[in-house]
């Protein structure tokens, strides 16, 4: 059976294709206030606050890393400062690739449109996607689609954009939550996940499992 060529790759940004380093900004500012056990805890809060932000109407990604911080300073019995959620934010642009992505993209670029669709505002992504080293044929963000994933609005938005369905795209993630969850239930068949070590396999969401980009050009046959 010849592998699947989608009209259209499509991936998430953060995580999956840059290396997000929000845990290491909180680390850089939060670590001298807190021992290694707390540290990890005040890490693992950020990232479920910064999900729960993203769940309701879409507003501006600097608030949802302000009150991100905010409540797990809260949570954490950490003093808040709004000017440490600011530094975090303001780092996002300067983020740049995993190792294995510009190759692993440039080879599936020759052949197959790339597009992203990110939880990203319009100002910030740019920078991090002139680093990845290959051409993308669309960047899609929340801020244009006025939602952020895992809400469906936003692959709603890219397939309007895009002119194309659920059947003619192959969904790459390094995230359950955020993305392959909805892209299974918007009936996305074709998805790739990106094990980066973010979360655990869920075979039930039905996926080919990839340690990294390198990985990517031999599932569509390339």
């Amino acid at each position: 059976m010849a592998p699947f060529r989608p009209k259209y790759i499509t991936f998430d940004c953060y995580g999956t294709l840059i290396n997000f380093e929000m845990a290491e900004a909180a680390r850089d500012i939060y670590g001298s206030e807190l021992d290694a056990a707390k540290m990890q805890q005040f890490t693992k809060n950020f990232a479920a606050y910064r999900l729960d932000e993203v769940l309701g109407d879409w507003k501006p990604y600097a608030e949802v890393v302000h009150n991100a911080v905010e409540r797990t300073c809260r949570a954490n019995g950490v003093r808040f400062r709004a000017e440490d959620a600011k530094t975090i934010y303001e780092r996002v642009p300067g983020w740049g690739p995993h190792p294995d992505v510009p190759a692993g993209l440039a080879k599936v670029a020759k052949e197959i449109p790339l597009v992203i669709l990110s939880n990203a505002m319009n100002s910030q992504i740019m920078s991090n996607v002139e680093k990845l080293g290959a051409p993308f044929h669309a960047v899609y963000t929340a801020e244009q689609a006025n939602a952020y994933k895992p809400r469906f609005k936003a692959f709603e938005y890219m397939f309007d954009m895009l002119g194309c369905g659920p059947e003619d795209i192959l969904h790459c993630s390094s995230s359950f939550r955020y993305d392959l969850m909805s892209a299974h239930d918007l009936g996305i068949k074709n998805k790739v996940w990106v094990n980066r070590g973010h979360e655990p396999a869920n075979p039930y969401y039905g996926y080919v499992e990839i340690a990294d980009i390198s990985g990517l050009p031999g599932v569509v046959g390339l």
